[in-house]
């Protein structure tokens, strides 16, 4: 990934005596190969998370009882009232404010970084941790050292500040991580950030699931025609999750009408979809990969059994019969198999 810095600055949150502290970074970093080499990786991760959430800032219209000054910063900012320093320094002490009214002692750097990625212009705003562990000195003794931990990243937000210049109407030019620890730690940072989710992926993902299932089953396409549609759009929705795009759903119906061509379209079904009164389609939004997966995979949990499977596998390898809710599978998975056979006492 070929990123344009512009400015980069990293400011350090320590923890003493129960306390937390603020250290501030005077200058900007330096635009070396590190740097690069940190928010490629920085980067990554992110794109890679596969939960994330898409927020705006809070307006009048939300009727929040307070409000982080970080939006008017940014403007600020832009309009270059302020400094790129200043933003951020300013930003890590209303981050400081939020930590300490949480009571949260959470040691590491906030990262603020506004970069160019194609044509876009972004703001990262990024709260790193920090793991310690041992090394080798150059005295060849053991020794501590820290160091970024950034695989384990869970507070990041992105602005397309591009997007929010020239459409301030949007409802999603903010993209963040949605942390697996719940809202709350999510819900945190985007009061420090001013904004609020707008848009849940995880549900605009279910409604596509639901309405690519539909679909067949109205088109009275055979089992094996299905499974193609579900593994066409699988892989349509996965590649652009990979590349960060939205889904189109007219880009989706062309492809199941190279596939499987219907005597509706997909994209005239979700239509109909939206005059029924049931819950319709955005014509292009983010995706959610583990959301996505149920295109392609059966997969359920409870009372100490967990199954997932192929679609491919059923009538194959997978039976069920829905009369007495019987499955029935033919070959176990040699892992599975090998720990069986060693239980029973067979070839032990």
């Amino acid at each position: 990934m070929q990123l344009a810095i512009e400015n980069s600055i990293i400011h350090q949150f320590y923890s003493h005596d129960d306390q937390i502290g603020l250290r501030l970074a005077p200058e900007p970093l330096s635009d070396d190969e590190q740097l690069h080499e940190l928010l490629e990786e920085l980067t990554t991760v992110y794109t890679s998370k596969p939960a994330k959430g898409y927020a705006s800032f809070l307006t009048e219209a939300d009727e929040a009882e307070e409000v982080s000054d970080f939006p008017v910063l940014l403007k600020q900012w832009q309009g270059q009232q302020l400094e790129f320093v200043e933003l951020s320094q300013r930003a890590a002490k209303l981050l400081l404010e939020q930590l300490q009214n949480y009571q949260m002692l959470e040691a590491g750097f906030l990262l603020v970084t506004r970069y160019q990625h194609l044509t876009t212009d972004y703001l990262l705003v990024a709260f790193l941790p920090v793991k310690v562990g041992v090394t080798i000195n150059p005295n060849l003794a053991v020794d501590r050292s820290s160091q970024l931990d950034i695989s384990k990243v869970q507070l990041a937000a992105r602005i397309d500040l591009t997007e929010w210049q020239t459409d301030a109407e949007s409802q999603r030019y903010i993209s963040f991580i949605k942390g697996r620890a719940g809202r709350k730690v999510s819900d945190f940072f985007l009061d420090f950030l001013g904004c609020t989710e707008r848009l849940d992926a995880k549900s605009q993902t279910k409604r596509l699931v639901d309405a690519v299932t539909e679909f067949g089953k109205q088109a009275e396409l055979a089992p094996e025609q299905r499974q193609s549609l579900n593994a066409v759009a699988y892989e349509y929705c996965d590649q652009q999750w990979k590349q960060g795009e939205d889904v189109k759903v007219k880009d989706l119906s062309e492809h199941f009408s190279q596939a499987q061509p219907t005597e509706r379209s997909f994209e005239e079904f979700t239509q109909a979809l939206t005059q029924e009164d049931k819950p319709a389609l955005d014509e292009s939004f983010p995706t959610d990969r583990s959301t996505l997966r149920k295109l392609v995979k059966f997969q359920g949990q409870g009372g100490g059994v967990s199954v997932a499977f192929d679609h491919t596998q059923l009538g194959e390898r997978i039976e069920y019969d829905p009369e007495t809710d019987k499955l029935t599978i033919h070959g176990t998975p040699p892992n599975l198999r090998d720990q069986l056979r060693r239980y029973f006492g067979i070839d032990s």
